[in-house]
């Protein structure tokens, strides 16, 4: 999606990728400043691709079934066959509360909206409909639900202050962490994810919601956000993060990882996955530790995000 970009080093040097469709003048440079989150250096500038916007062309699929281990299955055979649809999702029946109760309630949802030119969207959901109906657990639903759904998925500034109220209101909170993993190993990760944490949890007695969805999906893989809501009990504002937020995202990275995945797809490391950026990599560990000393031998960009701190 980035073309090229400009970015200001640590020592104030100004640093621009060229705008070309592709190259192989070595490595892909662009992506060791796209995801540096500011540890190497500071974005000032990108150029992005664009694509056409055809909304009218949208055609939209939904299906509820019993379980993850045939969605994953299902989203594994449309992405290996060829289809790429803009939205392939699969919700658990616990995170699908949050959303489809009124049609699905107690049960798993796939989603799938194609869109672009009207004979690439046609073929696409065509191709859709045909997979799953190989599957004769899955029940299709009215396009209209799914439809109605999308249009209400991203949220305004209205909604954001709406739930500080009611969180102010209830100590009720909501957080995610996204993984990935392959086919072979991601229904893994799911599965072992939520025993734990149901069964290692100190509070799980808090937790009011735990579940998840596939969002991104690939030939080769897919993800994973694990959410979980929860009542704060018995502790202060500042110490909620380390009684429930961190040792429920400590778990879900710990799994991911022993199980072959990554411990995140798109939201970053940030400061809150950072102990595991070394298991992460592994024998990789190496490069990625060279470039901090190569763009920021002082130490002074974004400290403790991507690259831990050493005491």
């Amino acid at each position: 999606m980035v073309v090229g970009l400009e970015a200001v080093l640590a020592d104030g040097t100004v640093t621009r990728i060229k705008n070309v469709p592709r190259r192989a003048a070595g490595p892909d440079i662009r992506h060791i400043i796209i995801g540096n989150e500011g540890a190497l250096c500071y974005i000032t500038e990108v150029t992005v691709k664009i694509f056409k916007f055809t909304p009218e062309n949208n055609l939209f699929y939904g299906y509820i079934l019993e379980d993850m281990k045939t969605g994953f299955n299902i989203l594994r055979e449309i992405m290996v066959e060829g289809y790429r649809p803009s939205i392939a999702r699969l919700y658990d029946a616990e995170d699908g509360t949050q959303h489809f109760t009124h049609f699905a309630d107690g049960k798993c949802v796939l989603i799938f909206m194609a869109e672009g030119n009207p004979r690439i969207a046609k073929v696409t959901g065509e191709g859709i409909a045909e997979i799953v109906a190989r599957y004769p657990q899955c029940q299709r639903v009215d396009s209209k639900l799914i439809e109605t759904w999308f249009n209400n998925l991203n949220w305004g500034p209205d909604k954001v202050a709406a739930e500080r109220v009611q969180i102010l209101k209830t100590g009720n909170m909501g957080f995610t962490t996204e993984v990935s993993g392959c086919w072979s190993c991601i229904h893994e990760i799911y599965e072992s994810v939520i025993n734990r944490i149901r069964t290692e949890f100190p509070h799980a007695d808090d937790i009011t919601m735990l579940g998840g969805h596939s969002s991104h999906s690939y030939q080769n893989g897919t993800n994973m956000y694990f959410v979980y809501d929860y009542n704060v009990v018995d502790c202060k504002p500042e110490e909620e993060i380390d009684k429930y937020h961190n040792p429920l995202n400590k778990i879900i990275c710990e799994e991911t990882i022993r199980l072959g995945g990554s411990m995140v797809h798109h939201h970053g490391i940030g400061k809150h996955r950072v102990h595991w950026s070394k298991l992460e990599h592994g024998s990789a560990w190496a490069l990625l530790e060279g470039l901090k000393k190569q763009f920021d031998p002082n130490g002074i960009m974004n400290t403790g995000t991507i690259y831990p701190i050493e005491k």
